[in-house]
């Protein structure tokens, strides 16, 4: 290497045939086969584009082999590595995690009785233990340093409600039930008990292969990418990797990043079952078994493949989240579980206080056209997410809307291939389509950072998912704005509506509160129909 140049072509011809050994057809060999990045994706640290694979060598995001082979010559020279947008931190740099009983903050821990108090104040219940008191900071939890850096570069200032309470007792090793508003942190407050539980167990985990210490599974495959990706944040510079397993990508490549060594997989539960049989995967080290959106796995009768998964482990450490949990949800939690504390924060099962509701009651022939009444008017706020019950129905409308306004909407559901789910959210994320009408895939868990304004077509089958929806219009208790059709057609919901609506402060339009439909059961089983409302 003569002048420390890195352009010897002895050692580029050996470097690139190392790479290229053993590669699948379909790997992409340059950067120019390769596609722009969507917002919500892994980036290629060498050009910026889509970050599909990772340099086993250095867990570097990398495009192509191409881009894999430049990280590697930049090593081999000593020189460092700059991302086309942030700042990775050294992978070789790394930081673990100490318990003791001292706050490692500097400040005094709370008393029995001021942690009684802050839980009144924020609304954060507990149900069936005594746990560690909420924390005020991240750095009295006792992280790796590096972790708190990253904390730090995602944007989050200071604890929400659910991380204050659920980031100390997940460390100290309790299983927990969680409830939470969509968009409070959920995500955040069991990755950062995983990374930092990985960071401490590493040492214990550096054999010729590192098997895998903590499980988290999603319902989609869209939610479990958007897992990964905070994960993959947060755990920069940690001896941490990550295995996403979810269906729409080939499985011989998740296979292949597992057998590699990861601490955390990440997927769909069908798609790990498929590689637990197929393959002899082991999963007897995992301490921590996540479960995202509890409620949409048993809804979607992906609870059995859940359990199979469990049972496949030693007894780890449950962490269990979701918006809404039901009294059945706890049954189920308790028999994995016995020793399982439930914790919830606000009122269970009601949307976030920082979504403001507007129900306007409209026949289902008019709706079309107060839609777009609103979406011409001053009261439209895009970015927007419009919610429909049915796949042709998110089509019909789109197009509607783009045609009768002149913006540009576009449609998005679960039978559009998982790149046209992907170009389609880059496009509304970046601010290239203003409209986005969607059936229930948007309607659980994914982060849609800039959106502030929901409209609920079609009113969805359950309160409960009615929930999620609107909570799409709010982010870490950021103000958004719900707006909700309604009429006879909706009658299963509206008893159970007009209580969410009056326990959110909300107007209820008079034909809603004199709905022949509003109804509320006796405990002698008879209905009677509530006052009626004025005017």
């Amino acid at each position: 290497m003569e002048g420390g140049n890195g352009n010897d072509p002895c050692e580029s011809s050996v470097l690139q045939k190392d790479i290229y050994q053993g590669i699948d057809d379909d790997v992409k060999l340059n950067s120019k086969d390769q596609r722009d990045a969507l917002a919500d994706e892994p980036k290629c640290v060498i050009c910026g584009r889509y970050g599909e694979y990772v340099c086993d060598e250095t867990d570097d995001d990398i495009c192509s082999l191409e881009c894999k082979q430049a990280i590697l010559l930049r090593v081999a020279n000593s020189l460092p590595v700059c991302s086309s947008s942030t700042q990775r931190l050294p992978a070789t740099d790394e930081c673990f995690y100490v318990r003791d009983s001292v706050d490692r903050s500097g400040s005094p821990s709370l008393t029995c009785d001021q942690a009684e108090l802050l839980r009144n104040k924020l609304e954060i219940h507990v149900k069936g233990g005594v746990i560690p008191a909420p924390v005020l900071a991240f750095s009295s939890c006792g992280l790796p340093q590096k972790l708190l850096q990253n904390i730090e570069t995602a944007g989050y200032v200071m604890p929400t409600p659910v991380q204050m309470q659920v980031i100390p007792a997940a460390l100290d090793g309790q299983s927990l039930l969680v409830s939470a508003d969509t968009g409070s942190g959920k995500t955040a407050s069991f990755l950062i008990p995983i990374i930092s539980l990985c960071a401490k167990l590493y040492p214990n985990n550096n054999s010729n292969i590192r098997k895998p210490l903590a499980v988290v599974l999603t319902p989609t495959r869209e939610l479990g990418i958007q897992v990964e990706d905070q994960a993959k944040l947060l755990g920069k510079g940690l001896p941490f990797k990550t295995a996403l397993v979810v269906g729409g990508d080939p499985i011989a490549r998740q296979l292949y990043r597992i057998q590699q060594g990861v601490e955390l997989i990440i997927g769909t539960p069908g798609r790990l079952i498929d590689i637990l049989t197929k393959q002899d995967i082991e999963l007897t080290d995992v301490k921590i078994f996540g479960l995202d959106e509890v409620d949409c796995m048993l809804q979607r009768g992906f609870w059995d493949q859940v359990m199979q998964i469990f049972r496949a482990l030693s007894q780890p450490q449950l962490l269990m989240y979701s918006a809404t949990i039901s009294q059945d949800m706890e049954k189920i939690a308790s028999c994995m579980a016995t020793d399982i504390v439930t914790v919830s924060i606000g009122k269970p099962s009601r949307p976030s206080r920082a979504v403001k509701q507007l129900a306007i009651w409209v026949e289902s022939k008019q709706k079309k056209q107060k839609l777009f009444d609103i979406l011409r008017s001053k009261h439209f706020r895009p970015p927007a997410v419009v919610y429909v019950g049915s796949r042709a129905g998110a089509d019909l409308l789109s197009d509607a809307i783009t045609a009768t306004t002149g913006i540009k909407a576009l449609s998005i559901h679960g039978t559009k291939s998982m790149k046209e789910r992907r170009e389609i959210m880059r496009m509304f994320l970046v601010g290239e389509v203003s409209v986005v009408v969607s059936t229930g895939i948007l309607g659980r868990g994914i982060d849609l950072l800039a959106v502030r304004q929901v409209i609920v077509f079609d009113m969805p089958n359950s309160i409960k998912e009615y929930v999620h929806q609107i909570g799409r219009a709010s982010r870490l208790g950021e103000e958004g704005n719900a707006i909700v059709f309604v009429n006879d057609e909706d009658k299963k919901l509206i008893p159970e509506f007009v209580d969410i609506l009056k326990s959110s402060g909300a107007i209820i339009p008079r034909e809603l509160g004199n709905s022949r439909y509003n109804v509320v059961s006796l405990p002698s089983g008879k209905n009677f129909k509530k006052r009626k409302y004025g005017g």
